[in-house]
């Protein structure tokens, strides 16, 4: 009897787990990419997160309160449904600074400067808590709109343009910096004539691997044939590739 019981007994064990494992196992996960979206013009945003909802990708987005195609800017009341939308669909957030100024150079121990690219909006000095300071205002502006928003503790410089003392001086307010990896940048910002997207099609199917951090825009103004055009066939493509999506772990990758 005892026999019987344990060969029961494993049996049945045998069969929860293969209904634990069932979901990857029918996902066929052969790796995980890390889909992030900077703010940008923001032109695309709507078709963007259709897109992903339609392929069950969530993405971590990286907010900075930026110009926007409707006249406005990304963190103005006037987007507010938008961010909660992409909240309660399960997408994380972080800070992409408040201005989206350039980090210029290091000005000595506990200084960096920050520079626009807009003319007549030159640059400053940041010590550590203006630095700070910059970094979690955009933060503070979406939870004022959106509460339940998930907030991870990383950010990311205009660009991807850093320095050391930057790096330093924002991990001292509690933030990591998160670029993106080697096949990681998408091609939403170049040229669309001499960088069609058939050839971004190819090419990031071609070379994206398993661990890449992925960095794209809600939409860039200067591009004239939107990325926004290729990005479901290529979100499929990675997808039958066997890749899954997630949004990056609270300490970012690397």
């Amino acid at each position: 009897m005892a026999g019987w019981r344990g060969a029961l007994r494993r049996v049945v064990l045998g069969a929860l787990a293969a209904l634990v494992a069932l979901p990857a196992a029918a996902q066929g996960c052969r790796g995980t990419l890390y889909l992030t979206i900077d703010t940008g013009w923001s032109r695309e945003a709507e078709e963007i997160a259709a897109i992903l909802r339609r392929r069950n990708v969530r993405a971590t987005l990286f907010v900075a309160d930026e110009p926007s195609f409707r006249g406005d800017r990304t963190l103005s009341s006037g987007w507010a449904e938008f961010w909660r939308a992409r909240a309660a669909e399960g997408h994380v957030f972080a800070s992409h600074t408040w201005r989206h100024w350039y980090f210029a150079g290091d000005a000595g121990p506990g200084r960096v400067r920050y520079a626009s690219r807009r003319s007549g909006e030159g640059s400053e000095l940041l010590d550590g808590a203006a630095l700070c300071a910059e970094l979690e205002r955009p933060v503070q502006a979406l939870r004022a709109m959106v509460p339940e928003a998930k907030v991870l503790p990383l950010w990311r410089a205009p660009g991807g343009r850093t320095t050391p003392g930057a790096v330093a001086m924002a991990r001292q307010c509690g933030l990591a910096h998160q670029g993106w990896t080697a096949h990681g940048f998408l091609g939403d910002e170049l040229d669309s004539g001499a960088h069609p997207n058939r050839a971004l099609l190819a090419r990031n199917l071609d070379a994206i691997r398993d661990g890449e951090v992925l960095v794209m825009h809600w939409g860039v103004r200067s591009r004239r044939e939107p990325f926004a055009g290729i990005l479901e066939p290529l979100i499929a493509g990675l997808q039958e590739r066997g890749f899954c999506f997630d949004t990056l772990p609270a300490e970012g990758k690397r």
